[in-house]
């Protein structure tokens, strides 16, 4: 059985070097930042033109959802943005859900945050929600990506070939995932 209260109330998170907080409105600057780095777009696939008024409205909206948990990722010594950890697509049937991380840019990158948002959002969404599995998808072009999945113990399931056009060239999407006994950080 799902809990949607723990989705809809979403406690924070703690770890050592991270906690995860509800997103919200508040986070705009640093996330609108984000989406204005060439590399973050290109690592999640993001062709929309995003406005500033719609990443308000997105932002705002995300606090006391049921069927979704949105995490901002702060550092937790000056509670700074680092980006955010999503569980989505939330399948209450079958116990299982999506999952994504964007961090802001190369400048946090390959310091262990998102090795840790996603132990930590692992954690919630196998012990608290009581979900089955998550899953994503990642594109061919981010080994690195694949590589600290693969540590937080997903498990690659499959290739849609070609799933992504950028800049021009066509690229495979690994998909990826784990269940709640598979061993995980």
């Amino acid at each position: 059985m799902i809990d949607t209260e723990a989705l809809r109330t979403q406690p924070e998170l703690a770890g050592q070097n991270v906690v995860l907080a509800q997103l919200d409105d508040s986070h705009f600057e640093p996330a609108w930042r984000a989406l204005q780095d060439p590399e973050v777009i290109r690592f999640t696939g993001t062709h929309t033109k995003f406005t500033e008024e719609q990443i308000h409205q997105w932002l705002a909206s995300r606090p006391g959802i049921a069927d979704r948990a949105d995490y901002a990722i702060l550092r937790k010594e000056d509670r700074a943005y680092l980006g955010d950890v999503v569980l989505s697509d939330i399948d209450e049937d079958n116990g299982s859900a999506g999952f994504r991380i964007a961090l802001t840019g190369p400048d946090v990158f390959g310091k262990g945050y998102g090795t840790e948002a996603t132990k930590l959002l692992l954690g919630y969404a196998f012990d608290v929600v009581g979900l089955h599995r998550v899953s994503l998808e990642v594109f061919d072009f981010n080994p690195r990506a694949q590589r600290a999945y693969e540590k937080a113990g997903f498990v690659r399931e499959g290739l849609q070939r070609e799933a992504l056009r950028w800049d021009g060239e066509w690229h495979d999407v690994v998909t990826m995932a784990i269940l709640k006994n598979d061993p995980r950080l």
